[in-house]
């Protein structure tokens, strides 16, 4: 199994909401104990614990298909999960699913491009801008308020536990009734 956290490099975007898939992953490798894989083919930071594979692509999110194309294709790996921020989803919704369309997000539509849309989701909600007029890229690249940022704290813990659950073999219908989150997940 490749679990891949989407977000950007860089110190610019660490804390955007873009960079939510990230946040998960870090998590995860705090939690165990991963061996780094280097490999610059890979485009991107690549960690091996036990039979999985966790992965950041370092591409930017518009080719982040790059990457983890290059990952299944070097280990022959079938099942994936993406981790991502989701617009669609209310600020601290927490969904799973598997397969599906990109709902425009571009690190979903390049992975799909390169290797097909059935894989699992996990999607973390970070709402959309109230103001219509606000571009839809600078609101998922700018950064969590310390209230926002509180909960999706929260979110990414749960997220965290979730994808852990995956690891030990929950099917995806299990995790799903005991992790998907409604809004405002302030615990």
């Amino acid at each position: 199994m490749l679990i891949v956290g989407l977000g950007n490099p860089g110190d610019a975007y660490k804390e955007t909401k873009h960079n939510v898939g990230f946040k998960v992953v870090d998590s995860l490798l705090n939690s165990l104990k991963p061996t780094p894989i280097n490999k610059r083919e890979f485009k991107g930071e690549l960690y091996k614990v036990s039979d999985f594979f966790l992965l950041k692509p370092q591409t930017f999110m518009n080719l982040s298909g790059e990457s983890v194309e290059a990952v299944c294709s070097y280990y022959n790996i079938e099942n994936l999960v993406v981790i991502h921020d989701d617009i669609d989803l209310g600020l601290g919704v927490l969904r799973f699913k598997k397969g599906g369309g990109s709902g425009g997000h571009n690190g979903l539509k390049s992975i799909d491009k390169k290797l097909g849309s059935d894989y699992t989701r996990v999607r973390i909600g970070v709402g959309k801008p109230e103001d219509t007029r606000f571009e839809i890229s600078d609101y998922v690249l700018s950064k969590f308020s310390t209230e926002e940022q509180k909960i999706i704290d929260t979110i990414i813990e749960r997220a965290k536990q979730a994808v852990i659950s995956l690891m030990d073999g929950e099917s995806l219908e299990r995790v799903k009734s005991n992790y998907s989150q409604k809004a405002d997940a302030t615990i």
